[in-house]
């Protein structure tokens, strides 16, 4: 039975449209790829989206009625940021970014026909299902990923994206064989500068056929993509030969060598450290120096050929990388708190306002108000409760006021297994000064709250 009262209908028909090119590409004419699958309804990037409708029984976002069930854990806070779009606002430091990295892959990677290779999709729905989230891209079952306490979901089938890679094997089966894909995406995480439950992620994605990948080699004709009676090692996957992946993971690490090069300018320090992703082997994380430290920032891999032949192109493989457009912006832009990128004040908004994308800016201090602080303690049961859990909580109800939440000390009682927990809550206006008086009030409520939620036996 489907938990959604609308019916999903998959169009799977493109058309090429004119898109807006910067005044420094040469290829003010060229096209790119609009497509319908998932696309958002309603969305927009003044903040104007149709307002979402939360009840006891249902949840109603972006035109869609979802029943609600044991696994409901969305909040109304969250469901408020949906539909913004930020990386879709004209002038917004996401946006730059994005515009950036969608400027380089037209101008950089030209058909035989003139036009980009790469298309760009920027507007797909962030409601997926719990099979395109997780299953698609070959996560078990028993990942911790999946865990509730790191996801919004709206039913046992439905959630927000938790990334953007959810939406790479439809796609894939929509006929496309490279393209990047930009959106929010939506994860409980902890509170503190750098980290918010809403982010922005660019996925990119590029496939190759046998005469692709080998048009350039020396007898070429002669190799091929795949192999039988492969065995898996830390270099290849089973169904891989060892001289395909070793030119894909060459295009894949010049191609995104030379974005961060030019992002971040061309005597940028790069490294490459082997990781693990269920999606793609081998995996790799890039590393760039900056301002003297290793900052992480993007994961790819050569994609697992399993979710590659599910999506109908058994013929190829191909490469994938993910990247956080916050992190680029925090770092390129010099922008101190990632919650500036939900501020509407203009004195923020306005610094971004460029004649030209590529213009130098750099981010100026509205002014550092005061930090507020306050601690709360209380008794929880040693099981069914994850801090994720007190994170949303306190978001929800202190929302961006709350700049910090720092776990201070927590203590199992040796008879009754309770344990206790003592946060503490730093609160920070970015716009203006806080008083001793709102806090208290916003404080109150929190606690409120944890004893309405957790059924804790009262403070300590």
């Amino acid at each position: 039975m489907t938990l959604y009262c609308s019916s999903r209908t998959f169009l799977p028909l493109f058309k090429y449209v004119a898109r807006h090119w910067p005044a420094n590409c040469k290829w003010t004419n060229a096209l790119s790829v609009s497509h319908n699958l998932h696309h958002c309804r309603g969305l927009s990037t003044d903040g104007s989206a149709p307002q979402p409708q939360i009840s006891q029984s249902s949840v109603e976002l972006l035109g869609r009625v979802c029943l609600r069930d044991d696994v409901t854990n969305v909040t109304a806070k969250i469901l408020s940021k949906v539909g913004r779009q930020l990386h879709n606002r004209p002038h917004h430091p996401l946006w730059l970014i994005k515009e950036r990295i969608k400027d380089h892959f037209y101008c950089s990677y030209i058909g035989r026909s003139g036009n980009p290779i790469f298309s760009v999709h920027d507007n797909l729905s962030p409601i997926v299902t719990v099979e395109q989230n997780f299953d698609s891209l070959l996560i078990p079952p028993d990942h911790p990923s999946r865990k509730k306490g790191d996801n919004y979901y709206l039913n046992c089938t439905h959630m927000l994206r938790a990334h953007t890679s959810a939406h790479q094997k439809e796609l894939v089966r929509s006929g496309l064989d490279c393209f990047l894909l930009a959106g929010d995406v939506y994860r409980r995480d902890e509170i503190d500068s750098s980290h918010y439950p809403v982010f922005h992620q660019m996925e990119g994605v590029r496939l190759f056929s046998n005469h692709e990948l080998f048009a350039q080699v020396e007898n070429g004709e002669d190799l091929s993509l795949f192999e039988r009676g492969g065995r898996r090692s830390s270099q290849k996957q089973e169904t891989h030969m060892l001289e395909a992946v070793k030119l894909v993971e060459f295009n894949l690490k010049q191609t995104l060598t030379r974005l961060m090069r030019h992002l971040f300018g061309e005597d940028l320090e790069i490294r490459w450290v082997d990781c693990y992703f269920p999606f793609t082997h081998p995996s790799f994380e890039m590393e760039v120096r900056f301002q003297g430290d290793w900052l992480e920032v993007l994961g790819c891999g050569v994609m697992e050929q399993e979710l590659v032949n599910s999506a109908g192109a058994g013929n190829k493989m191909g490469w994938a990388f993910g990247l956080g457009l916050e992190r680029l912006a925090m770092v390129l832009f010099g922008i101190p708190d990632i919650r500036l990128f939900w501020s509407e004040d203009e004195r923020f908004l306005k610094q971004f306002c460029l004649s030209d994308i590529y213009q130098p800016v750099t981010f100026q201090p509205l002014s550092k108000y005061p930090l507020l602080f306050n601690d709360i303690s209380f008794w929880l049961p040693s099981e069914g409760y994850t801090e994720n859990d007190f994170h949303d909580l306190v978001r929800s109800v202190g929302g961006d006021l709350v700049e910090k939440v720092t776990l201070l000390d927590n203590f199992t009682h040796p008879k009754t297994k309770r344990v206790s927990h003592c946060y503490r809550i730093v609160y920070r206006h970015m716009e203006r000064t806080l008083t001793q008086d709102e806090v208290r009030l916003i404080h109150e409520a929190i606690e409120q709250a944890a004893i309405k939620k957790f059924g804790v036996e009262g403070r300590y």
